[in-house]
């Protein structure tokens, strides 16, 4: 796993919100992008990470109101980041010590340039596993 670097699988497209946002539009625009995440912004402050997942569980499975709840509520703030000339390997065991999914990814300097997610490991490492050929695979309407 460790012979490819993070920017050789990783998501170069990343979708910025305002905090503000309210979680239908950032549902919206996660779907009409077709991605799973996007990064909330406070101003030009990266504020955190919302995926889809949050809206599942942290707002829709209480009830939130999707027109009225803004991403500021759910957002994870607490964002792992990894270079994007570290290994594969290492986005691998990071994620798992860390217990997340998906990984912001930046350069040398702190700038972000990318997210890496599980699925992206997956698909471009073991595209013969069941995670490499589901996340490779458009999602059923």
């Amino acid at each position: 796993m460790t012979s490819f670097r993070v920017s050789d699988v990783m998501t170069r497209r990343v979708i910025y919100l305002p905090m503000e946002t309210t979680l239908d539009e950032a549902a919206r625009v996660m779907r009409e992008a077709d991605i799973g995440d996007v990064v909330a912004t406070d101003g030009a402050t990266l504020a955190g990470v919302l995926t889809d997942r949050d809206i599942v569980v942290r707002a829709v499975a209480q009830r939130s109101d999707p027109a009225r709840t803004t991403i500021e509520s759910i957002i994870t703030r607490q964002v792992v980041m990894i270079e994007q000339n570290c290994t594969t390997g290492e986005a691998a065991a990071l994620m798992r010590e860390r217990g997340v999914r998906r990984v912001l990814v930046c350069d040398n300097e702190r700038k972000l340039v990318g997210i890496v997610s599980l699925g992206d490991l997956a698909q471009r490492l073991d595209p013969q596993s069941a995670l490499g050929q589901l996340s490779g695979q458009n999602p059923t309407s």
